[in-house]
């Protein structure tokens, strides 16, 4: 069962956390931590490939992959502890394709903060540290 997407800091720890027990149930099968893998196991039959392409298009979009095409959702990911940035983009992406919401809509903000609750021994994301005076 899928929790609710939402644009809050409360949605994104339950997505960071979700996304670590996604990858434990994944190895504990043996089968590989991907998006496409993750995507089927959060939301199923709804996850079309369709939902599957759009997801993984405007993650690629943002991550400035040098592929010309994007990734299709077979592509290993690291443990979101260690190397969360691919994950972070791939959750932004879930949120804007869930809620009809461009990329620039989700609060970054709140994911990076999400993150530090989430893995609170990780060290924390920080992309845009440009802060308001």
């Amino acid at each position: 069962m899928m929790i609710p997407i939402d644009n809050t800091q409360e949605c994104f720890v339950q997505l960071w956390l979700q996304l670590e027990r996604t990858r434990r149930l994944l190895w504990a099968q043996n089968k590989r931590f991907c998006p496409r893998r993750i995507l089927k196991s959060w939301f199923g039959l709804r996850a079309t490939d369709d939902f599957i392409w759009e997801v993984c298009h405007r993650a690629t979009l943002t991550l400035n992959d040098e592929r010309e095409d994007p990734i299709l959702g077979w592509d290993v990911l690291p443990l979101p502890s260690l190397y969360p940035r691919k994950h972070r983009e791939l959750l932004r992406a879930i949120v804007a394709v869930r809620l009809g919401i461009t990329m620039c809509q989700v609060d970054l903000r709140a994911l990076d903060k999400a993150y530090s609750v989430a893995f609170p021994k990780s060290t924390p994301i920080n992309v845009n540290k440009k802060q308001k005076e």
